[in-house]
């Protein structure tokens, strides 16, 4: 009952997302008046305050009960959101933006060790996660219709009406989490004992490179298309539908190809090579136009789709089945940090690879055979550091985590 209601909130939670992220730009530039600069800086700051931030508030969910933990967190952030309703200046802009984004990453550690708490088989902890995922992607879509109403109306009520509805859905996702039991605890350790987990850091930072392909779509395709492509812009926003749609119907079947962490290992090397592929068929599309461009896309767009759900299962597999489970907080916050860190690096990536001049003969195709490089270079290495990990856990765990 206690994963049904969480379910609900965040699927309601993510909905205000989509609202938020589809607006927000418009809001700060048109509506606020802010610079494009303070604003960049603004969100690059509380960015950063967010990698900081993650790991001691994972921490905090291993100290006390994380329900608690989470609900201030998201008190706190639906508290920043309705602020911006007062924001009247740069400065005013930034405390609402950092007191916002900084709990994010922190946050999304809390409800995983939630999570995790609440389910203790691994394999089903890996599908808990995945329904979250789907029920989040759901919301967001519902969300982001939502948004473009507001954009179309495009006057300063609807943006704070906007506002108003995304605080709102925060306070849903508190009352969410109260109505969750308590999960299981164990003994508290210190936090850095997960410092310490040198084969567990090895993991979770190698695979966080495959969070790229979040980058890839985001900033990647959309560059592509209009500099070194003659195909249509709105191809760039059907793929991300198409992501979705597959997100949704199938990131909960993926889940089983991570029940383990050695099985989660592999999966994250095939996600890899099909990322890789997915990059390389787009190097192909280069001054690409018609149908055939149009195919090639939308084929690489699909390879994209399971490269993606692979990857995120396999991060689920790894980082929950490798942590201490009386640190799951700390744990999921090294997790969330990495990730993090990596998004924080993702659009310059891609803008540097494929969103100039390029690097092979001036149309960038060899950007994208160059992230196809980092993709294999990042897999290739996981299953010995998947392996080396689980050695240093417990004998039953280690021999549970080969099978």
């Amino acid at each position: 009952m206690g994963l049904r209601v969480l379910l609900w909130g965040r699927g309601v939670s993510a909905l205000g997302d989509g609202l938020w992220f589809t607006t927000w730009a418009l809001f700060f530039t048109r509506v606020l008046g802010l610079p494009p600069t303070a604003v960049g800086v603004g969100m690059a700051v509380a960015g950063a305050a967010g990698l900081v931030a993650a790991v001691p508030l994972g921490a905090l969910a291993d100290r006390f009960d994380p329900r608690p933990v989470l609900v201030a967190i998201t008190v706190v952030r639906g508290l920043a959101m309705a602020s911006y309703l007062a924001v009247d200046g740069t400065w005013s802009f930034l405390a609402a933006t950092v007191t916002f984004t900084a709990p994010a990453n922190g946050g999304n550690a809390v409800r995983t060790a939630l999570i995790t708490g609440l389910v203790p088989d691994n394999a089903a902890r890996v599908r808990a996660l995945a329904r979250q995922r789907v029920a989040q992607h759901v919301g967001y879509a519902v969300g982001a219709g939502l948004g473009a109403l507001v954009l179309a109306a495009d006057d300063p009520s609807a943006y704070a009406l906007a506002i108003t509805g995304n605080a709102v859905t925060f306070g849903v996702l508190a009352v969410s989490v109260l109505a969750v039991g308590k999960p299981s605890t164990g003994p508290t350790p210190r936090a850095r004992v997960m410092l310490r987990d040198r084969p567990y850091l090895a993991v979770v930072a190698t695979t966080s490179v495959l969070s790229l392909c979040w980058a890839m779509l985001s900033t990647g395709l959309p560059l592509w298309l209009s500099r070194s492509t003659h195909l249509p812009l709105a191809l760039g926003g059907a793929v991300v539908v198409l992501s979705s749609a597959g997100i949704a119907v199938f990131q909960v079947p993926f889940a089983r190809f991570a029940r383990t962490p050695a099985q989660a290992a592999r999966t994250a090397v095939r996600s890899g090579v099909v990322l890789a592929a997915s990059c390389a068929l787009l190097a192909t599309t280069a001054g690409g136009s018609g149908a055939t461009g149009i195919a090639l896309v939308v084929a690489a767009a699909v390879l994209h789709v399971v490269g993606e759900l692979g990857y995120v299962a396999a991060n689920w597999g790894l980082s929950v089945g490798l942590m201490r489970d009386d640190a799951r907080g700390a744990y999921q916050g090294v997790n969330e940090a990495a990730t993090a860190t990596v998004q924080l690096f993702g659009p310059a990536v891609f803008t540097v690879a494929v969103g100039g001049s390029g690097v092979v003969g001036g149309s960038g195709a060899g950007g994208w055979l160059a992230v196809a490089a980092v993709f294999l270079a990042a897999v290739a290495p996981v299953p010995a550091l998947t392996a080396w990990a689980a050695r240093t856990r417990t004998p039953a765990f280690a021999s549970n985590s080969t099978r």
